[in-house]
Order: structure tokens, then C-alpha cells, then sequence
């Protein structure tokens, strides 16, 4: 008998139902009891994970125990982990997340927690080692963000920007991804010293973000150097997180917002019409 590790407590006000049907469906092997409580906290994560990711971490912690062989939850898991910087709980979990649901969809997610171990040359073979042609566009995007991000560790940053040329940088149209992709352009060029196309980018960067009502507020995937140092390769383990219900065949993507089908086109009155650099795509 295993002693039960006390759970976060769960606001009555909050149930099943507040849990995303697509993730509530992947539930359905569990006990009714058991689906109840892991939505319940995943649902909680959901409400936590911008304000509050330390508690928002123990709530995926509570579901893995409870539900550790569904892919959403060791998704989920993997997503709060990043967030309170355990990079290598979150290595561990993706990897999972990816054995068990068969999707490339948190590569970028990968990527980046293997920067930020401290690992930049497996951060970009784990890059490598996908068909980017089958990634969304969206993933497409972080990816290459991610990408980019490794080379910047490596000091390549000529070939931090190469990982930014990719076709959904342009310039004149807009999509939930575009302004943290002209935004990292942008840094890569200003570290590169070429402040006037650095300039250009990151005015882009606004106007996308005020095309999509973001007013600016928008993510980025870059992990800060040397926030992990000395880590040891064997830490990192495709162990599964102990369950108390049965396994769960899943196949699943996590709720991160949806892409616009068609872009918004950005006016250029503010900025030149065209990048002042040569075209990306070479």
C-alpha cells in the first residue's frame, strides 16, 4: 500500500464541466468518480496556470496521480512543470505525452525545456527530428522561435536568424502567432546589430499584435541562459507517473488558442512598405 499524497483542495464551484469537452473526452476510460476529480483539477490549471502556475502545478500533480496514463493530463503536467521552471520534469513528461498520444504538437515545448537544462545541440536534434511539414503552422512558428533560441545559447546567432526564415514571416499579414515571431526576429537582428531592420520588425510586432486586440501583450518562447546548470543527462527519464486507474488510449492537442484561417493584412503607413533586408526566403 503507497501512503496517498494529500491533494490542493478544489472550490465546490468548480466541476467537470468547466474542463474543455475535448480534454473531458479523453476521462472517459477512468472511473465516473475518479473523471470527476481529474477534471475538476484540470480544470483548475486552467483557471491557475497564467496567475498562479505554482498552485496551478500542484493541480496537474493531483491529476498525474490520479490519471497518470491519459495524455492530456502528462501533457498538462508537462506544461505546468515548464512553467514553475522544472525543465526536467517537464522533458520527462512531454516525452511521455508524445509516446502516448503520437503527436508532435509540443516540440517546440521540447525544444526549449532542453535549452532550458542547460542542452542546446539535443535541443536542436530534437528540433531536427520531426517533419516540420506536418507541424501547424502555429507549431511550425514556435518551433522555429524555439530553434532559434538554441542557436542564440550556442552563439550562432547568424543561424538564429536562418531559423526564423520561415514562410509564415510575413510581414503584411497577421495570425495569433506572427507578433512573437516578428518579435524574436527582431531581437536575433539587434543582436546582430542591425538595428534599422530590428527596428522594422519590432514595429511589425505591434501593429500585429494591435490587428489581433492583443495590445501587445503576447508570448515568447525564449528560456533565459544559465537558469539550469550541472545537469545530469540519467535525471531525465520517460518514467510514467504512478496511476490509479487504467491506461487510457488518447490522441490529443492542448487549448492554446486557435489560429485566424486567413490573417489579418497589416497596414504599412507606419513603416516601410517592404522588409529593408533581402528576402527571408533564400
Amino acid at each position: 500500500m503507497r501512503e496517498r499524497v494529500p491533494e490542493p483542495p478544489l472550490p465546490d464551484e468548480i466541476t467537470a464541466k468547466d474542463l474543455h469537452p475535448a480534454a473531458r473526452n479523453e476521462l472517459k476510460t477512468l472511473s465516473k468518480e475518479n473523471a470527476e476529480q481529474v477534471a475538476r483539477h484540470l480544470a483548475m490549471v486552467a483557471q491557475l496556470v497564467d496567475d498562479d502556475p505554482a498552485r496551478a502545478h500542484e493541480h496537474a500533480l493531483a491529476a498525474s496521480r490520479r490519471a497518470g496514463r491519459v495524455a492530456v493530463v502528462r501533457e498538462t503536467l508537462a506544461i505546468t512543470a515548464y512553467g514553475v521552471g522544472d525543465f526536467a520534469l517537464a522533458l520527462r513528461e512531454l516525452r511521455t505525452y508524445r509516446r502516448i498520444s503520437g503527436s508532435d504538437d509540443q516540440i517546440a515545448l521540447i525544444v526549449d525545456s532542453e535549452r532550458g537544462v542547460g542542452r542546446p545541440d539535443r535541443a536542436l536534434e530534437e528540433g531536427r527530428g520531426v517533419d516540420r511539414a506536418a507541424l501547424t503552422p502555429a507549431v511550425r512558428v514556435a518551433l522555429a522561435i524555439a530553434m532559434s533560441g538554441a542557436r542564440l545559447d550556442r552563439g550562432e546567432t547568424e543561424l538564429a536568424l536562418g531559423e526564423l526564415e520561415i514562410p509564415e514571416l510575413d510581414p503584411d499579414r497577421a495570425f495569433d502567432w506572427s507578433p512573437a515571431l516578428f518579435s524574436a526576429r527582431a531581437a536575433v537582428l539587434d543582436d546582430l546589430g542591425r538595428t534599422e531592420e530590428a527596428a522594422f520588425w519590432t514595429q511589425r510586432a505591434e501593429v500585429a499584435a494591435s490587428a489581433l486586440g492583443l495590445d501587445g501583450e503576447y508570448d515568447e518562447i525564449f528560456v533565459e541562459d544559465g537558469l539550469v546548470e550541472d545537469f545530469e543527462d540519467e535525471n531525465v527519464e520517460d518514467e510514467d507517473v504512478e496511476a490509479d486507474d487504467q491506461p487510457a488510449d488518447a490522441d490529443t492537442t492542448s487549448d492554446t488558442g486557435a489560429e485566424t484561417d486567413s490573417g489579418a493584412e497589416l497596414e504599412s503607413d507606419a513603416a516601410e512598405s517592404a522588409d529593408p533586408e533581402e528576402d527571408p526566403d533564400h
